[in-house]
């Protein structure tokens, strides 16, 4: 789990699954948990680290991004230059930071080595790839990644359902309460 070490080449990518499926400790590629893969079964690259997305506006802004980033860094490469790289446990940083803070929090800009709001580094990011969301017609879908930010995650929602139905003390029914929220949001598609 986690972000994968980096890897120089599908070939070296390649040689670790095998020596992984030919040790038994996996049966195939599709049964690494890292945050971002190649996919086993497509010409793809997995984005895993927030794979449910309880609502379609939501599933749709991330794909999009993810998309617009990717196409982002391609532009570089093909432009013979590259993105800055940094030591995972930095970026493992920035995550814990999110996963406890959730969309109030402030991330570490590592350009700046200073905390800056999530809101700032969305507008950034939206920035930065804003010619890959024309480009992919998907302006629309990646500029509400900004609504995320404001009204909060499908974590911070679900945190909130949980407390407003009574909490820890609650017990179950505070758990039920989350899960119908969930139901009701899927249902719907739109949070």
């Amino acid at each position: 789990t986690g972000l994968p070490e980096p890897i120089a080449s599908w070939s070296e990518y390649q040689r670790m699954i095998q020596h992984m499926t030919s040790s038994g400790r996996i049966h195939d590629g599709s049964k690494i948990w890292w945050d971002l893969r190649p996919s086993s079964h497509y010409p793809t690259l997995e984005m895993r680290i927030c794979d449910v997305c309880p609502d379609m506006e939501g599933a749709l802004t991330v794909a999009a991004l993810f998309q617009c980033i990717l196409r982002m860094l391609y532009r570089l490469r093909i432009g013979n230059q590259r993105w800055r790289e940094y030591p995972n446990m930095l970026v493992q940083e920035n995550r814990w930071l999110a996963q406890r803070y959730g969309s109030s929090s402030e991330l570490v800009d590592f350009g700046k080595r200073s905390l800056v709001p999530l809101a700032d580094l969305i507008d950034e990011v939206l920035e930065l790839t804003a010619e890959d969301a024309e480009a992919l017609g998907c302006t629309a879908e990646v500029q509400r990644a900004r609504l995320i930010v404001q009204r909060g995650t499908a974590a911070e929602r679900q945190l909130s359902v949980f407390e407003a139905a009574g909490g820890a003390a609650a017990g179950d029914d505070a758990f039920r309460a989350v899960v119908l929220d969930l139901v009701e949001q899927t249902a719907a598609g739109t949070s």
